[in-house]
């Protein structure tokens, strides 16, 4: 039995499922050879620290399936060696961020054994994008794209198209042009409304709302749309800050921070000024993450769930059933607003 994989407690993988992996594992890296005896349910019951009844049901589903066979009174014996085979999957981003590696974990951990996974960053930059895509089209049974490019939509597009469109999964972003292609996208304009709207009664606490929207960096310019119109439906006073500086940041207003790295500089001047969040100032963070739960007491969020994000993207390829969804968005409210 394979020592490495052991099982995890605290995934939402069921345990006899991750039994399951380990066997298929093991006879697929040729521990165990097409007529060999696998350990005994109450062998591998004690290897793996499980009931005897867990390790049974996987037996009885690997049994049902053909890869192991049974002979009464003696035990399991491996009755197929080419379980499957095992996907390669090409997750391909325009940038590494927290929330990035939340999706790469999330589908990691969703596809398990049934699916290899290897990232490329193309850091918004098309022509790096085209190489990616040139030299690994022939490579891997499905590319998982994050389609976040600083310019020229048509160009992308052309590129996403070389590849057999049965083998392409969008993730975040929902391209207009690209509607037969299965999604699982945020919804920029209207997330931000949404979620701000529940907010609303904390968010009126305060004399003015910014946004603080990098214009150096690439971000949706949805957000900027939505963060607009939920200002002007809400007759709340508002202005969009192109580029953070210690001097936008006023008492008795509130601000939506988009990037982590204004958010931390947002707090060392609060912290400079001795001004309380949530009391003195109002801050609403992009993207939820275990940092931001704790940090400073808790920094209210908005944000989709990029595990729920990585989980979908896996349960389309394992049972090629593809489709379009949109990401739920959600306000967590905690004490910085």
């Amino acid at each position: 039995m394979n020592k490495y994989l052991r099982i995890n407690h605290d995934s939402e993988i069921p345990k006899y499922k991750q039994v399951v992996n380990i066997i298929i594992s093991d006879i697929e890296s040729g521990i165990f050879k097409k007529g060999q005896r696998v350990p005994s349910i109450n062998e591998t019951s004690e290897d793996l620290l499980l009931s005897r009844d867990t390790v049974e049901k996987a037996y009885v589903f690997l049994k049902k399936k053909g890869i192991l066979s049974s002979v009464r009174g003696k035990g399991y014996y491996v009755n197929q060696v080419s379980v499957f085979k095992k996907l390669k999957v090409a997750l391909i981003l325009n940038k590494l961020s927290n929330y990035k590696r939340s999706i790469y974990y999330s589908l990691i951990e969703t596809l398990g054994t049934k699916a290899s996974v290897d990232v490329f960053i193309y850091n918004y930059d098309l022509s790096q994008f085209e190489d990616i895509i040139n030299d690994q089209i022939s490579s891997y049974d499905y590319f998982i794209i994050l389609p976040h490019f600083k310019s020229d939509n048509q160009q992308a597009i052309n590129i996403i198209k070389k590849i057999q469109k049965e083998k392409v999964l969008l993730i975040d972003r929902n391209m207009e042009s690209l509607k037969e292609y299965p999604v699982v996208y945020q919804e920029y304009e209207k997330d931000i409304q949404s979620a701000l709207g529940n907010g609303i009664d904390l968010i009126r606490k305060y004399k003015k709302i910014n946004l603080v929207f990098p214009s150096n960096q690439y971000y949706s310019r949805y957000i900027v749309r939505g963060f607009q119109i939920f200002c002007q439906v809400n007759d709340l006073p508002f202005s969009i800050i192109e580029e953070f500086s210690d001097n936008n940041v006023k008492k008795d207003e509130a601000f939506v921070l988009v990037s982590d790295e204004d958010l931390y500089q947002f707090i060392k001047v609060c912290k400079s000024n001795f001004w309380k969040l949530g009391h003195d100032v109002g801050v609403v963070a992009y993207n939820d993450n275990s940092v931001k739960e704790i940090l400073e007491d808790g920094i209210t969020t908005i944000s989709t769930n990029h595990d729920e994000m990585g989980r979908i993207a896996a349960e389309m390829i394992v049972s090629k059933n593809f489709y379009r969804i949109k990401s739920p968005f959600t306000f967590i409210k905690r004490n910085s607003l």
